[in-house]
């Protein structure tokens, strides 16, 4: 059994700078603010991990299941057999977004729904859309104690936290306790924008970690490395 999941792809480097994948058995956190490509980046890790036969679900807080397919499509990583294989579980939960009071126990269903962790990997984006209104920093510890023991059972939870969504005493733990911290740096320059991942914490890992990787996303091509970002 492999000590990782691998990320690689044939198109991008992005695996050699994160150290051929994600170890098995961790949480990952992604924080970023709103449009920094948090979403991007997480499609460009779901697609690796599938070609490597890893399974994995994915919560999603912004796309529908057919404008998941679509988008997906649109960056050339077709996932519609991984879907049909079942190797893949997409769980949409954009209409919920609206309605506070399905809402308000999003965590205790979120960990009450056994089904959802039957996969490799458990890819929550936004997760901190789902629960800004139902966190405190008692919860926060509760819920990682919950990802704590998916990866004591070797799953690798991914979570992405935008950080206009969650105070900062209660972002604190998710930053402090997960195994990969990777911020998601955002800078416009006259009139050019820039995304960099930046890589504060990595344990146990299996290669080399890049500190900083800049990137774009490109129609029909999908995740690029850009190493005109942090020259």
């Amino acid at each position: 059994m492999t000590d990782i999941y691998s990320i690689e792809i044939e198109r991008d480097g992005l695996h050699r700078n994160l150290g051929g994948g994600f170890p098995r058995g961790s949480i990952v956190l992604f924080v970023g603010a709103h449009g920094s490509g948090k979403s991007a980046v997480c499609q460009r890790l779901l697609f690796g991990f599938l070609r490597h036969r890893h399974s994995a679900t994915m919560i999603s807080t912004e796309f529908t299941t057919k404008g998941f397919i679509d988008q997906m499509k649109s960056i050339n990583y077709n996932i519609v057999d991984y879907m049909l294989n079942k190797e893949f579980l997409f769980i949409p939960v954009y209409p919920l977004i609206g309605k506070a009071r399905e809402r308000e126990d999003f965590l205790g269903r979120l960990m009450r729904s056994k089904q959802l962790y039957e996969r490799d990997i458990i890819i929550i984006d936004a997760f901190s859309a789902l629960i800004k209104n139902d966190i405190d920093k008692e919860r926060a510890l509760n819920v990682l104690s919950f990802f704590k023991k998916l990866a004591g059972m070797g799953k690798t939870v991914i979570l992405t936290i935008e950080t206009e969504d969650m105070e900062e005493d209660t972002l604190a733990p998710f930053k402090s306790d997960s195994d990969v911290f990777i911020d998601i740096k955002m800078r416009t320059l006259e009139g050019n924008t820039t995304r960099t991942l930046v890589v504060n914490r990595y344990t146990a890992s299996a290669g080399p970690i890049i500190e900083a990787t800049g990137f774009r996303i490109e129609p029909k091509v999908g995740f690029i490395i850009d190493i005109t970002t942090v020259a």
